[in-house]
């Protein structure tokens, strides 16, 4: 059988074929290699009080939203 071509697949793609062969170590290292290449999407700067986490559950939602959009 001959495996297919990872980098030509998409996230999305590699990922759905890793969850259906998950013996498939390179594919496994190829989706790594994927999500290590592409920048984070924000980045949240650490809280500096008690107050500043008043805002996570709203961070939170956000980032599960734009999660399911990208997937």
């Amino acid at each position: 059988m001959m495996k297919p071509d990872f980098k030509a697949m998409t996230r999305k793609e590699l990922r759905e074929y890793i969850l259906k062969n998950r013996e498939d170590d390179e594919a496994f290292y190829s989706y790594m290699d994927k999500i290590h290449a592409e920048p984070p999407t924000e980045v949240y700067p650490a809280p500096q009080s008690i107050d500043d986490l008043k805002h996570f559950p709203q961070l939170l939602e956000k980032h599960r939203k734009e999660r399911e959009g990208r997937e």
